[in-house]
């Protein structure tokens, strides 16, 4: 019998939230020119409306027009309803401008060549795991948008395949090539192949790490731009500069080599103030949208890398994936510089951001 009771026993709950009609029990007040008035405060004998009564519109509204609340009355969705409509932290923008913006101009110039965006791609190798397009796919998405593109030592596509993908490659290898034909008697990479491998390996892949007395000697054998990536450290930074290399890219390799290094973002500022204009400063890692380029460039990059995104779109659609990627993140760069009032790359300074730590926010000591 309790089965068959449940069901009356829900009616007869139900029937007088419907008995009563659907319009508030305490409609707002208005004045004879149509103007909200100002409620009174309640008097002694004050009657509380029937809170329970905005159930029964809330329902009658639903079963009978069709009409979802505008607000969610499940606790469980309305944080993320909120946050379609407000920021997750609250409203980190508080300033108001009121100056031209447009056209905007995103280049920037590094080695004393002029570029049309700060963003270039990073060295990414195997680019065939991800799509067929491989390396030649990312290179002409690149290519088509003004991105400098950069080659890996571990890419799936040889230097010479990817020549003319590209109108302004910019790379030789004269190093390995020399090296290579005096070791053989003057023979070339293409005609062996295998002893080539060998000593290609052999070269990237010693099994020791690198050292900064080597500079010298790769300064000996290329009269190019050197750059180093990888630096973390103002004391890095400092012996950079002291080496004559010519730029550094602050990097922890996208957090793949050591756990729990350090944020790029965290130190930049530090190393960008200890070098000043003595050595070009870039960055990359954890770079995801066009706030996260104009922060860096705010606080002393140069220029930023841009690496899995790209990657992660060239594997949903090989070369227009790669390329939707990009045009989708220096669009957000680009009406980002617009929103905080820039015009040129050159205006951002420090001055534009603040370091704010919300509640709930932790800072390592370590």
């Amino acid at each position: 019998m309790r089965s068959m009771t449940r069901p009356f026993a829900l009616v007869a709950v139900l029937w007088p939230l419907f008995s009563f009609g659907l319009d508030e029990q305490h409609p707002q007040r208005h004045n004879s020119h149509g103007q909200h008035r100002v409620k009174q405060a309640p008097s002694d004998n004050h009657q509380a409306p029937p809170y329970a009564a905005y159930l029964k519109t809330l329902i009658g509204k639903g079963v009978l027009q069709g009409q979802l609340p505008v607000v969610t009355t499940d606790p469980n969705l309305i944080e993320g309803q909120a946050q379609k409509f407000m920021s997750k932290k609250g409203f980190d923008s508080g300033r108001a401008i009121l100056r031209p913006t447009s056209p905007r101009d995103l280049g920037v110039t590094l080695f004393g060549h002029k570029y049309d965006t700060p963003v270039l791609m990073a060295p990414i190798g195997v680019h065939s795991l991800y799509h067929t397009d491989k390396d030649i796919g990312t290179a002409n998405a690149c290519a088509a948008l003004g991105v400098p593109f950069t080659l890996s030592t571990a890419a799936s596509t040889g230097i010479e395949e990817l020549v003319g993908q590209g109108d302004e490659v910019g790379f030789q290898d004269p190093v390995f090539r020399s090296q290579f034909a005096l070791q053989s008697h003057g023979a070339t990479p293409e005609s062996e192949m295998l002893a080539a491998a060998a000593h290609w390996t052999g070269l990237v892949f010693p099994g020791v790490s690198h050292g900064w007395d080597q500079l010298d000697s790769l300064r000996r054998s290329w009269d190019g731009p050197i750059v180093l990536k990888g630096i973390l450290s103002v004391e890095d930074a400092k012996l950079a500069v002291e080496y004559g290399i010519d730029g550094i890219i602050i990097s922890n390799h996208g957090g793949r080599q050591l756990d729990g290094t350090l944020a790029t973002l965290d130190v930049l500022p530090d190393i960008a103030g200890a070098v000043g204009d003595d050595i070009t400063v870039m960055l990359d890692s954890g770079v995801r949208t066009g706030a996260d380029i104009l922060k860096a460039l705010a606080l002393g990059a140069k220029a930023v890398f841009l690496g899995r995104p790209i990657v992660y779109g060239l594997g949903i659609n090989g070369t227009a994936g790669a390329r939707a990627v990009l045009a989708g993140l220096l669009a957000d760069l680009d009406l980002a510089m617009g929103f905080a009032g820039i015009k040129r790359v050159s205006e951002l300074q420090p001055s534009l951001l603040r370091r704010v730590q919300y509640p709930g926010d932790t800072l390592s000591n370590l």
